[in-house]
């Protein structure tokens, strides 16, 4: 996590773990030939959400001073939003009617769900989904106004937040994984989400908090509320605008 002031604006960057389901449709043509089948891969990815949470502090907990907490949730990616993919990898794989199987990845190519067996070649393969979790790096820059407002300031959040990549790894066989028969395993990684997608957003949210120069903190939650990680301080108001 870093957090600097620069030019009367807060800026933060931090890496936090987006909640995300995706969900896979697989077809395959050509179940016979050789090198492999022609597959075509749809489906959508689904994020969990994330939420900026603003709390306002006109004094320091723990002084002997009454503390008064005034905390406004700002959406920066709305829970359910969808990013949908169409692929269709080179021909590959093994020929001779394969057992076809899935598995989701991270960018690097490391495992971040289980492995799914999809069906036989020329049996038609069943859909997959996974609930995953999506590494994401936060930026964004909180600027303030008019700090001595009652019930609060102004406040302007932008960013951008970058997600983390995600392969699909299409596993072909020509035997059945435990059996006695010598298995040929082919695989074939192709990309939903390219590294370093990036999602940008320029906020305001309704004035509040509490007036007289208040302490500002900021916290990302997911789209069910759950923290992302601990509160950072950015700063007494008049310091960011």
């Amino acid at each position: 996590m870093v957090a600097g002031s620069a030019s009367g604006a807060a800026s933060v960057s931090t890496t936090v773990t987006i909640p995300a389901s995706v969900a896979a449709s697989v077809t395959a043509d050509g179940c016979t030939n050789n090198p492999g089948p022609f597959i075509t891969l749809s489906g959508e990815l689904a994020l969990g959400g994330i939420t900026a949470r603003l709390t306002f502090q006109n004094n320091v907990k723990g002084t002997h001073t009454h503390t008064e907490d005034v905390t406004t949730d700002v959406v920066i990616i709305p829970a359910g939003e969808k990013i949908t993919f169409a692929k269709q990898p080179p021909q590959g794989g093994v020929g001779g009617n394969p057992f076809i199987s899935i598995q989701f990845t991270d960018g690097a190519g490391n495992p971040i769900s289980d492995e799914t067996f999809l069906g036989r070649c020329v049996q038609g393969l069943e859909p997959a989904s996974a609930a995953i979790s999506l590494p994401a790096e936060a930026s964004v820059d909180v600027t303030t106004g008019s700090c001595d407002n009652s019930p609060g300031p102004f406040i302007t959040l932008s960013g951008e937040i970058a997600l983390a990549g995600i392969n699909a790894r299409l596993i072909f066989r020509n035997n059945v994984k435990g059996t006695h028969t010598h298995t040929e395993d082919v695989t074939a990684d192709v990309v939903i989400l390219p590294e370093g997608e990036t999602i940008r957003f320029a906020k305001q949210p309704p004035l509040g908090g509490v007036g007289g120069n208040p302490r500002i903190s900021i916290q990302f939650l997911d789209g069910s509320g759950n923290p992302l990680g601990a509160p950072i301080f950015l700063g007494r108001c008049v310091q960011l605008n």
